[in-house]
């Protein structure tokens, strides 16, 4: 008959005949016969365990015979070790207290030695005075379910175990991208006369390489160079620029220590290596001391990096301009303007990145910026490079997820009572 063909007239409330047939079917089934071939065991007990009825469906799991069951064996012989001790540990004095208990998880022996993972419930029969007369058992084959289970065990232990080699894998890279990182910049700053110099290195990530660099170094008998910089993006390629650019602004100030010259140098070193395939940048300061009796002489320059800033002994801090500086590598040849300033005794030349002042902040996540970077750093104007870069360090933290960046510090100043020269800290 199709979705189509009308259905034919029958009395209101009659059932069809093929409904009735299987209605006649069912009640054909006797009580016996739906005990014996349920699809799930049936068993009952006397108060001792001892089991008095069992039907031909638990019998088949079992792979025994009637005559072996019934009044021969207990409800424990059927079990496990394990499931003996739980049930008489567990399963027993709760269904004693309770009456009933429902779907706990037991292993069932087999004849041949053999497992069958079930759930069993067992509710315990009484007479009219509350009098245990037997205990009627239910037994339902876990094996999908437990075949299932350990699945989903083995799925799980495969991931735990590939989130372990992800976590070592992890670990062994942060720690060969922290050598790497050290690599790229000073051990330790070197002691100055007359001087005293102090840094820090904040990593944003320990996941991945920054781009930060800085350094300080002795060019002859009375002038040191110092530069910081900040390489365009992260990773491998911006450790190698870092390198690169280290390296070469050393080996450019022993030829020509003037700033502008040592900044040329590196434009034409990154250009030349970069201009043909991914294009590589920097910005950079550049800069000589020259002690001078209780001052020192700063000469510098910069290629588009964050001007210096000058804390002053008598409580001023402003930036030292550098206006002009084009970002280092980007063209064939670019314009460095150079700066001067004078560093007397109590003065501090201050040198970072941009992480510092583009740092988010509040809950708007505004810019740190540069007058507020001024403003902090005018309360440190009566403390030495030290303690500039302890301040500045907890001003960093402070930031939290708002620091996104790997930032660079570099502080060189001039103490107030000239002891002997201070070695600076460790980066």
């Amino acid at each position: 008959m199709s979705r189509t063909d009308p259905v034919p007239d029958r009395p209101e409330g009659e059932a069809p005949a093929s409904t009735d047939a299987a209605f006649t079917a069912l009640l054909e089934d006797s009580a016996e016969e739906l005990y014996e071939s349920a699809p799930c065991g049936y068993l009952s007990t006397l108060m001792d365990g001892t089991i008095a009825k069992i039907n031909t469906t638990l019998l088949t799991w079992l792979g025994r015979s009637r005559e072996e069951v019934v009044g021969r064996m207990r409800f424990t012989d059927l079990l496990t070790v394990g499931g003996k001790i739980y049930h008489d540990t567990h399963y027993a004095p709760l269904l004693s207290m309770q009456g009933s208990i429902n779907g706990i998880a037991l292993d069932i022996k087999k004849a041949g030695g053999g497992r069958l993972p079930a759930l069993v419930s067992s509710l315990t029969k009484t007479d009219s005075d509350g009098r245990p007369l037997l205990i009627r058992t239910t037994v339902f084959d876990a094996s999908d379910r437990r075949a299932y289970e350990q699945e989903l065990l083995r799925e799980r232990q495969v991931a735990e175990g590939a989130r372990r080699r992800a976590e070592e894998d992890r670990e062994r890279l942060q720690e060969a991208l922290a050598v790497l990182q050290s690599s790229l910049l000073p051990a330790a700053l070197p002691p100055v006369p007359g001087m005293e110099a102090a840094s820090y290195y904040h990593t944003a990530s320990p996941d991945r390489l920054g781009g930060d660099f800085y350094d300080l170094f002795p060019l002859d008998g009375k002038r040191w160079a110092f530069f910081l910089g900040d390489v365009c993006g992260k990773g491998p390629q911006a450790a190698a620029v870092t390198s690169l650019a280290r390296y070469t602004l050393r080996a450019a100030a022993l030829h020509d220590p003037d700033p502008v010259a040592a900044l040329t140098t590196l434009n034409t070193v990154l250009h030349e290596r970069y201009a043909a395939g991914d294009p590589r940048y920097c910005t950079a300061v550049f800069g000589v001391l020259e002690p001078d009796g209780d001052t020192v002489t700063v000469q510098l320059a910069s290629g588009g990096h964050p001007p210096a800033l000058v804390l002053r002994e008598d409580g001023r801090a402003d930036y030292l301009p550098t206006p002009g500086g084009l970002l280092v590598g980007i063209l064939p040849t670019a314009p460095f303007t150079p700066a001067r300033t004078v560093l007397a005794a109590g003065d501090t030349l201050l040198l970072y990145t941009d992480g510092l002042t583009e740092a988010r902040t509040g809950d708007q996540r505004e810019l740190f910026g540069d007058d507020a970077l001024r403003d902090f750093a005018a309360g440190l104007t009566h403390t030495g490079p030290q303690q500039v870069i302890t301040a500045m360090t907890g001003l960093l933290n402070s930031f939290g997820d708002g620091l996104d960046d790997d930032t660079a510090l570099l502080a060189l100043g001039v103490p107030t009572n000239r002891p002997h020269p201070v070695s600076d800290t460790p980066t």
